[in-house]
């Protein structure tokens, strides 16, 4: 199914709810922080299919910490956390704000961890590649929250429900990573599309659980079977995927969209809870 049609399905899918909406998107190449292509589109859509935000708060993979932290500086810096790329990718400013009070709020929601006030971080390329593209004024407020890396998925999940009531604040809780994601793998033959047998296996033994809402399936996600150790070598891309699952009630609706593998080893699926 091509993700234009994934995307019509979920918008006409898309439930009336108190609560602002929970994403996790699959990130993929930072290429797609300045590419319009299937992808970045369908960001852009989706943002238009919900209300907007008076705040955002995103989980990416690509702040990873010793404990809990969450930036809480006026404006945070746009970080150009790779290498390798086109100039024109580093040089892309976000300029959204930041919301101080949000994160103090969020501190104190908290209660299973020590949430360090952080000012020095930013947004990383998880947060702003895929924002830029859903609100490209950035004149919404952005936070990140880091994933304590000493810390198992059954944690994450728990701890999102910490957080829940944010998004009856209208505040949007976006989860940024790739269920499948293992670079060491990477073809460059499939970089267009499609993916090797195993990785195609191991989402589809994700998005029946997210479907089914068997959370506690993908909690265990070691125990999936070798595929999905080898689409999950490492934790910080799929952990993104717990905090959105985890703020999930029982009548909310899940949905997929961006649902496809590109080289080889990484998949591009998304979720929309709500």
């Amino acid at each position: 199914m091509n993700t234009l049609k994934q995307f019509n399905q979920f918008t006409a899918s898309l439930p009336q709810s108190d609560n602002m909406p929970a994403l996790f998107m699959g990130h993929g190449s930072p290429m797609n922080g300045i590419e319009l292509n299937e992808f970045s589109t369908s960001w852009a859509n989706v943002a238009k299919s919900i209300p907007v935000p008076k705040s955002i708060l995103v989980v990416s993979a690509h702040w990873f910490t010793r404990g809990t932290k969450i930036t809480a500086m006026d404006f945070p810096p746009t970080i150009h956390d790779f290498g390798g790329f086109p100039q024109a990718l580093f040089d892309v400013q976000y300029p959204a704000p930041g919301n101080s009070g949000l994160a103090h709020e969020t501190a104190q929601l908290i209660k299973s961890a020590h949430v360090e006030l952080n000012h020095d971080w930013g947004l990383d390329h998880g947060a702003w590649t895929v924002i830029r593209h859903m609100y490209p004024q950035a004149d919404i407020p952005v936070l990140q929250l880091s994933i304590d890396y000493t810390k198992g998925a059954a944690y994450h999940y728990d701890l999102a429900k910490e957080i829940a009531t944010l998004r009856k604040e209208g505040v949007l809780i976006l989860g940024s990573g790739n269920m499948v994601h293992n670079l060491r793998m990477l073809s460059w033959e499939m970089i267009n599309g499609g993916g090797y047998d195993w990785a195609m296996e191991a989402s589809e033994k994700f998005k029946t659980a997210i479907l089914n809402k068997d959370h506690q399936k993908l909690i265990n996600y070691e125990k999936m079977g070798a595929e999905v150790n080898l689409a999950v070598p490492t934790p910080e891309h799929y952990l993104p995927l717990m905090y959105i699952l985890g703020l999930q009630n029982d009548t909310e609706a899940v949905n997929l969209f961006n649902d496809k593998a590109v080289g080889g080893s990484l998949t591009m699926t998304s979720v929309v809870v709500g």
